[in-house]
């Protein structure tokens, strides 16, 4: 490690009479003065003032020992923040979860994992579309084939997909039906019973068919949708409209933002309110009530300039404080680019239909199993294996494959979507990792010693420069996930384990483990490089497999 501190006191000091004469002397004078530490192991200085400084091979040892012993929670980063909102995924209720929805749900999960592996409590949001407009046609459309739709529940819907297309066609083709669902709509937010019910039943059915993405990609979520905050939104726009925030433009109540050309509108001219009012709704209750410090939101960068516009109105409200005084609560919009097919536009099906993740992801495992079936017979490993394992690992992979094609990103560019790249064996994919990984718990495996005992008596030294280059790259991994977490960023974490397999395959290369004289301190090594990459693994999402 090194540091450039001698440059910017030089620039202080110049022509102040000092007795140092360029920034190389103040630089010497620094790494002389050092206060004498197990952590360091020399100091030395290099052109015009660089401090060098080499870290104890018995210090860097003892911080993998330390955790080994005592588990990499220890190696946690300290943020800033004690409590956090993580607003993600947010499909629209009665209509398809898609790609879009995909990529917000992984990276979502992941910032969420990552705060909560810091000992943040992340309140994890689903703030599913659940109050809109389709509601009154698809509650007049339910009614009207099915009058006895209480009788028959789930039945008199059936796909939902098919029934709220059915139901948008009656609303484009008959002004009489548009009508009804318009006044549907009134009715349903007035708490008519019967409406409140068709409400319900629809919002249930939708929510299972999002489950069954939820439980494949092991995501929990707590539902807050758009009709939990309905009942806050009349005494938020009171406080704003109070504060002299809100003024009348053209038949609708809006806010004016500095640096937008068209307002923030926060009730339209027909008096119903919209995103807006719901998101500054939902953002007051957030920061009131539930008392979060940092409140993400993890949508495509398409709704940036929405969210810049919320933000600056809750600024002007005196919610947040100025963002150039680098205080909290604060508000972040993570943002994230499309996903493309092979020919470069947006990923649907050949029938121009967006893609049923459900489908999608049980492609993914189908796949990851077929290849492992094949190789498991060709090396004739398969009697090896249970069909329980089998059917675990394929999730594993193929599940983690979609999970790290996405996450390796950075989320911000567009990524094309390719099943035969994201399951590929070579190169940086997850496949390749659990390989990696599984690799590691052969060898300790093969060893045929107990690990857990080992670092409880034995001792890692890092003599040999592969496994001090491996060794100091374990250490980083706090400063890893606080930069991934600071920056809002999971592919500062995909990147890190990628190098750190390929570290570890460096040191396995040229160093010897089973059967060497240095066979103790290797396999802790070893040990504490599958964790490392379990944890992230973690971070991730991914769930790690032990043989390949």
């Amino acid at each position: 490690m090194w540091s450039n501190n001698a440059m910017g006191l030089w620039s202080k000091v110049k022509g102040s009479g000092t007795i140092f004469k360029n920034p190389n002397s103040i630089g010497q004078a620094i790494a002389k003065n050092l206060p004498s530490s197990d952590i360091i192991e020399s100091a030395s200085v290099a052109g015009p003032g660089f401090v060098n400084i080499t870290l104890s091979n018995r210090w860097v040892a003892q911080r993998i020992q330390d955790m080994l012993v005592n588990g990499i929670k220890t190696w946690a980063p300290v943020l800033p923040v004690n409590r956090t909102v993580v607003d993600f995924s947010s499909p629209n209720i009665a209509k398809e979860m898609h790609v879009g929805h995909l990529r917000s749900t992984i990276i979502g999960d992941t910032l969420a994992r990552m705060f909560e592996f810091s000992n943040v409590v992340v309140l994890r949001r689903n703030h599913v579309g659940d109050w809109g407009t389709q509601f009154g046609m698809l509650i007049e459309y339910l009614f009207e084939k099915f009058p006895n739709w209480q009788e028959i529940g789930c039945q008199a819907i059936g796909d939902l997909q098919i029934f709220y297309k059915a139901s948008k066609h009656r609303f484009d083709s008959d002004p009489d039906f548009k009508a009804r669902a318009q006044q549907g709509v009134v009715r349903l937010q007035g708490g008519e019973d019967k409406y409140r019910e068709a409400w319900k039943k629809i919002c249930d059915i939708s929510r299972s068919e999002f489950d069954l993405v939820y439980k494949r990609l092991n995501v929990v979520l707590e539902e807050k949708g758009e009709s939990f905050y309905n009942p806050y939104i009349p005494q938020v726009l009171e406080e704003l409209s109070n504060k002299g925030l809100i003024k009348e433009s053209e038949g609708a109540r809006v806010i004016f933002i500095q640096g937008h050309q068209i307002p923030l509108i926060v009730v339209k001219s027909d008096g119903g309110f919209n995103y807006a009012s719901t998101d500054l709704t939902a953002l007051w209750y957030r920061l009131n009530v539930e008392q979060a410090e940092w409140i993400i939101y993890v949508t495509d960068v398409g709704q940036q300039q929405h969210f810049d516009m919320v933000f600056s109105a809750a600024k002007m409200a005196g919610w947040l404080p100025d963002p150039s005084e680098k205080k909290f609560p604060k508000t972040s919009h993570v943002g994230f680019g499309l996903v493309l097919g092979s020919d470069g536009k947006r990923f649907r099906t050949r029938s121009t239909e967006v893609v049923r993740l459900v489908e999608l992801l049980d492609e993914a495992k189908s796949r990851s199993k077929s290849e492992l079936l094949q190789r498991l017979t060709e090396n004739g490993k398969i009697v090896d294996w249970t069909d329980e394992e089998l059917e675990q690992t394929s999730e594993a992979v193929g599940y983690g494959a979609v999970k790290y094609a996405d996450l390796k990103n950075n989320r911000l560019t567009n990524y094309t979507f390719s099943f035969e790249q994201m399951l590929s064996d070579k190169g940086n994919t997850a496949v390749y990792l659990q390989y990696a990984h599984a690799r590691i718990c052969s060898i300790i495996r093969k060893s045929n010693k107990n690990v857990e005992e080992l670092k409880m008596s034995g001792a890692i030294s890092l003599d040999h420069p592969d496994e001090r280059v491996l060794g100091l790259y374990l250490i980083r991994f706090a400063e890893v996930v606080e930069e991934a977490c600071t920056n809002l960023l999971p592919n500062v974490v995909c990147e890190y384990l990628y190098n750190l397999s390929e570290m570890f395959t460096k040191f396995y290369t040229n160093c010897q483990v089973v059967g060497s004289p240095e066979e103790t301190s290797r396999l802790l090594l070893c040990q504490a490089t599958a964790v490392v990459m379990r944890q992230c693994f973690n971070l991730l999402g991914i769930t790690p497999v032990y043989k390949l």
